[in-house]
């Protein structure tokens, strides 16, 4: 799927976690589920909400982005993790033609900290996760297509890597595609 952004065109796309992509790290995003099956949903202006995501910091793998990025932007602990799949952005038109950007998208199993904003995030709510795509909303199509798809892939299961952080006593035990 084609989107602007910034007076530049990429080129987005989703694939599974059998179909890792090339391109720089631009970081994880987390759907963000609770022990009784709610979605932390976050929004800076509180019209357009989504999950927490953000970038790596210095040599930060990227579980250790997911969990600082989930705490830092929707005070939630993250106790256990799947891999859902990736997003490849790719510019096709404007000053960074030829980038590719990769974020992987994450199940993440979390527990509820004091709502306590200290970044550029305003607005946390909590929604039944059956209900999500009711409420999803990205500032751009691109976006919130992707999201839906990551939404898709953590109901079903297809696609799923393994689970690669589980937090002992926790309270939890298509490639290629066009978003």
């Amino acid at each position: 799927m084609l989107t602007h952004s910034n007076g530049q065109d990429w080129h987005v796309s989703w694939h599974s976690v059998d179909d890792p992509q090339e391109g720089r790290p631009h970081g994880a995003a987390g759907i963000c589920v609770t022990a009784p099956d709610e979605l932390v949903l976050i929004s800076h202006d509180g019209e357009h909400w989504g999950f927490p995501a953000g970038r790596p910091e210095g040599t930060e793998t990227i579980e250790e982005t997911l969990g600082r990025e989930m705490l830092e932007e929707a005070c939630v602990t993250v106790i256990g993790s799947r891999l859902l799949g990736y997003s490849r952005s790719e510019c096709v038109r404007g000053r960074e033609l030829g980038l590719v950007l990769i974020r992987s998208y994450w199940r993440a199993e979390v527990r509820l900290e004091e709502w306590a904003p200290e970044f550029e995030i305003q607005h946390r709510r909590l929604v039944p996760e059956s209900e999500a795509k009711t409420y999803v909303r990205d500032p751009d199509l691109a976006a919130t297509r992707v999201s839906f798809r990551a939404l898709d892939v953590a109901a079903t299961g297809d696609g799923l890597g393994p689970s690669l952080r589980s937090v002992p006593g926790g309270e939890f035990g298509e490639q290629g595609s066009n978003a």
